[in-house]
C-alpha cells in the first residue's frame, strides 16, 4: 500500500483532483492518504475539498487531522469569531448539510499515529513540543479530542477559552499554529526570530524515537530534515512573489528508514492559478 501525505489544500480542489488522479494512475486503489490539515479557507472549493476526502475517508483510504482553518471554521459555526474578507469557508456554513459537516470536523483527531519502516511517526498540523514523547503526543491530544468530539457545548468552551488559562486550549492551539519555541520553551505561531527557535530544531535536540510529517508553515516550503517531513508549499499563495504548490510525500513502501535524507520522493501539483487574496468571480471582473 502506497501512502502519500499531502500538505495544506485550503480549498485548492482542482489540485487535490489532479493529485488523486496521478495516484489512481500509478497505484489504482492501492493507495492512501494522509492529509496534514487546513483542507479549507483562503482557496475557492472548500466544500468540494472536504467532499474529496470524506469519500476516500469514508473508503477507509484517507486520514485526516485538524489545522487552523477548520478549528476557525468551527468557532464561526459556534459564533465565536466573525469570518473576515479573505475566509471562503462559508460555502462550507451554508451548506443544506452544514450540521452534518461541523460534526464530521470536530470529531477529527488533533494527531494520528502510524509507522513507516522501522520508524513510528506521528501527523499533526503545525507542531508538537520538543519535550513531548510520542506517548506525551497522545496524551494530550486525545484529551483535547474528547472535549473537541463530545458534547456541542463543550466544545463551544473549548474553543472559547483562553490559552494562557485552560491547558487543553493551549495544547490546541500550539497543535494547529506554532512556528517557534524560544530558549524558555514559550511557544508562538509567529515565525522564528533565529533558525535555532524554530520548533522543529529544538524538537531535532531533544533526539526523539519519532519522526513528525507536518503542514502549516507556508513561507517555509517544503522541508525535508531527518526525523521531519513539512509539506505546506503554499498552492492557495500561488501568486504571491512566488509559485504555489500542493506537495505529496510518498515513502518509499518497503524502506526501513524512509525518515533519512536525502529524499526525493515527492510530487508536486503548481497551483492552477492565482488564488488568495481570494476574490470572488463578479468581484475580479
Amino acid at each position: 500500500m502506497q501512502r502519500l501525505f499531502v500538505g495544506d489544500v485550503q480549498g485548492c480542489a482542482d489540485e487535490l483532483g489532479e493529485l488523486l488522479v496521478r495516484a489512481r494512475n500509478a497505484f489504482g486503489p492501492d493507495f492512501e492518504v494522509w492529509f496534514v490539515g487546513d483542507l479549507v479557507n483562503r482557496g475557492p472549493a472548500s466544500l468540494r475539498v472536504l467532499e474529496q476526502v470524506r469519500e476516500l475517508s469514508d473508503a477507509g483510504r484517507a486520514h485526516t487531522v485538524l489545522g487552523n482553518h477548520e478549528v476557525a471554521l468551527l468557532q464561526a459555526a459556534l459564533g465565536l469569531r466573525q469570518p473576515d474578507a479573505d475566509d471562503t469557508y462559508r460555502e462550507v456554513l451554508e451548506d443544506r448539510d452544514a450540521e452534518a459537516w461541523l460534526d464530521w470536523l470536530r470529531r477529527r483527531p488533533l494527531a494520528i499515529r502510524g509507522r513507516l519502516g522501522e520508524t513510528p511517526f506521528v501527523l499533526v498540523h503545525a507542531a508538537v513540543a520538543p519535550e513531548w514523547s510520542l506517548a506525551d503526543v497522545l496524551a494530550h491530544t486525545r484529551r483535547v479530542e474528547v472535549r473537541l468530539g463530545g458534547a456541542l457545548a463543550e466544545a463551544r468552551r473549548l474553543l472559547a477559552a483562553d490559552p494562557a488559562r485552560d491547558p487543553d486550549r493551549d495544547v490546541l492551539a500550539r497543535l494547529i499554529q506554532c512556528r517557534s519555541v524560544d530558549g524558555r520553551g514559550v511557544w508562538s505561531a509567529d515565525a522564528p526570530a533565529s533558525p535555532r527557535d524554530a520548533w522543529h530544531r529544538r524538537w531535532r535536540e531533544r533526539r526523539h524515537d519519532y519522526g513528525v510529517v507536518y503542514g502549516h508553515w507556508a513561507l517555509q516550503g517544503l522541508h525535508v530534515a531527518p526525523g521531519l517531513r513539512g509539506l505546506d508549499t503554499g498552492c492557495v499563495h500561488h501568486g504571491r512573489g512566488r509559485d504555489g504548490f500542493l506537495t505529496a510525500w510518498l515513502p518509499e513502501p518497503q524502506a526501513r528508514h524512509p525518515f533519512e535524507v536525502p529524499d526525493d520522493r515527492f510530487w508536486q501539483v503548481r497551483a492552477h492559478r492565482r488564488y488568495w487574496p481570494f476574490r470572488a468571480p463578479q468581484e475580479r471582473a
